[in-house]
């Protein structure tokens, strides 16, 4: 018998996935399911809101049924943040496709804001930028375009949340309208020194607060599951957006600690404990988490497309089967070969923000082939993460603080050795990668455990965080220099566009 499990809900940008975990932080059974890829226009990314929660009901019943529904003792819930969902409170039923994260439609409107001379008041209040990443632009451009929707929104006919919220309601069968202050924070509606909504946000934003749900704790009573929604009634006991939670499971408990995840983007989240740094570098200042009503601030460089460069591989250019070849592919490639990718699918993210930008491939020759442009891709990601850690070190040497001279690693990117000693030789940055590399998902897990009693403290949880492998900068200085050299030229002409 597996013991007593903690079910964690990770949903995620393209696929749902559950996993089970022991009081030990070990993974005990693991469910996912991938969902489709919506994209109308161009910079346009939406997701089937029902199709969200119908994968992430399969997968939970996958794991139980593995596990044993007797073993369970309660869920923890994480989340792709920013994904914008409007739903009828009667029927459940959402109004429109979910827009997600990478969505760009409204940054036209972010860009009229910013002319009218909004973005600090918008930054002094919520951490965050004039983006169309965030949630709130996103909020107003359904309520605007959706047939009734703003006058249903007004009437409080209508439910908005991210998809943590949306999960909650699912789960609790519409008895919880309820989110946590991590998913809070990344709407451009919440103000994070005040801890509520913010009526200055919601009236520039033209957002009604009626629509909005309760803010809680990480650690928090999110209510139980319903009925025979799970073959098990569970109490959903923590919830933090994606990438707070892995702060949580890479154990960065102490201020300066750092981690950067690879999911479908990339995200670099400095622990700067109970100082809410301003960023002098065009980066994100974030809850990291909220536990007993003490919060934990964050330093965010949010890169929209890494994994997701992967995926592009394989679904659009066909040059790769299976992600797993790329750590092959990218050995083979040719030593001098000087190909760049700027990968701006969706825009730019931290630090150059420039959500207009598209994506090219620079340096190509007639010997140019697939390991070259697999080799390319995965040093794109590399070279953004090198960008956003001189930004990060900056930042927090303005304000006294030091980052630790090691980088710790996860998500799904991070199994290809390849990829993570190119990572530490462009960023010449130790790096460590922990032996469970779902790190979000036992960011989740432990939330719950903390509100189940299994251990009082985070110190406590930190002991089970294990290295599975170190890193170190192997590569010399000239070629380190002759790629820093070619990313930026590259980037030249798509940042002056």
């Amino acid at each position: 018998m597996a013991g007593e499990l903690v079910l964690s809900i990770d949903q995620g940008t393209t696929s749902s996935r559950a996993l089970a975990f022991c009081r030990d932080g070990k993974i005990h059974a693991v469910a996912q399911q991938e969902f489709t890829q919506i994209f109308p226009a161009d910079g346009w990314v939406e997701h089937d809101a029902t199709e969200i929660w119908q994968t992430t009901l399969d997968v939970c019943r996958r794991v139980i049924e593995t596990a044993g529904m007797e073993n369970f003792k309660g869920i923890g819930i994480t989340n792709q943040r920013e994904t914008v969902i409007i739903w009828d409170r009667k029927t459940g039923a959402p109004i429109a496709n979910a827009i997600v994260w990478q969505d760009r439609r409204t940054a036209d409107h972010c860009a009229a804001l910013a002319a009218a001379g909004h973005e600090d008041v918008i930054r002094e209040k919520t951490g965050l930028l004039l983006d169309p990443y965030f949630s709130a632009s996103k909020i107003a451009w359904l309520l605007d375009n959706v047939p009734d929707a703003r006058a249903r929104a007004e009437a409080g006919e209508l439910a908005f949340g991210t998809v943590d919220s949306w999960l909650v309601w699912q789960l609790t069968a519409g008895e919880m309208h309820l989110t946590d202050a991590t998913n809070a924070a990344r709407t451009s509606l919440f103000n994070i020194h005040t801890h509520d909504w913010d009526d200055d946000l919601l009236s520039l934003f033209n957002v009604p607060r009626n629509l909005l749900p309760e803010v809680r704790d990480n650690v928090s009573d999110f209510g139980a599951t319903a009925g025979d929604i799970l073959p098990v009634s569970l109490p959903i006991c923590g919830m933090a957006g994606d990438q707070q939670a892995a702060v949580l499971g890479q154990a960065c408990f102490r201020p300066g600690m750092i981690k950067s995840t690879y999911g479908t983007g990339c995200f670099v989240l400095a622990n700067t404990g109970d100082q809410a740094v301003i960023s002098k570098n065009r980066l994100l200042t974030t809850i990291a988490y909220r536990i007993d009503g003490q919060t934990v601030f964050g330093l965010e460089g949010s890169i929209f497309m890494a994994g997701a460069i992967v995926q592009w591989l394989r679904d659009a250019l066909c040059i790769i089967d299976d992600a797993a070849e790329t750590a092959a592919l990218a050995a083979q490639a040719a030593p001098d070969s000087n190909v760049v990718l700027v990968p701006a699918f969706t825009g730019l993210g931290a630090p150059h923000w420039k959500p207009d930008a598209r994506a090219a491939l620079f340096n190509m020759t007639r010997d140019t082939g697939r390991a070259e442009i697999v080799r390319a891709a995965l040093e794109a990601v590399s070279l953004q993460t090198s960008d956003l850690m001189r930004a990060i070190n900056d930042d927090m040497a303005q304000v006294g603080m030091s980052v630790p001279p090691r980088l710790r690693v996860d998500g799904g990117m991070v199994a290809n050795d390849w990829f993570v000693q190119n990572l530490s030789d462009l960023c010449t940055c130790p790096i460590d990668r922990p032996e469970v590399t779902e790190t979000t998902a036992a960011g989740a897990a432990m939330l719950a455990m903390m509100k189940l009693g299994w251990f009082d403290t985070l110190d406590a949880f930190a002991e089970s965080w294990v290295r599975d492998a170190a890193f170190e900068p192997a590569m010399s200085d000239n070629m380190r220099d002759k790629k820093q050299r070619a990313w930026r030229h590259a980037l030249g002409p798509i940042l002056d566009a």
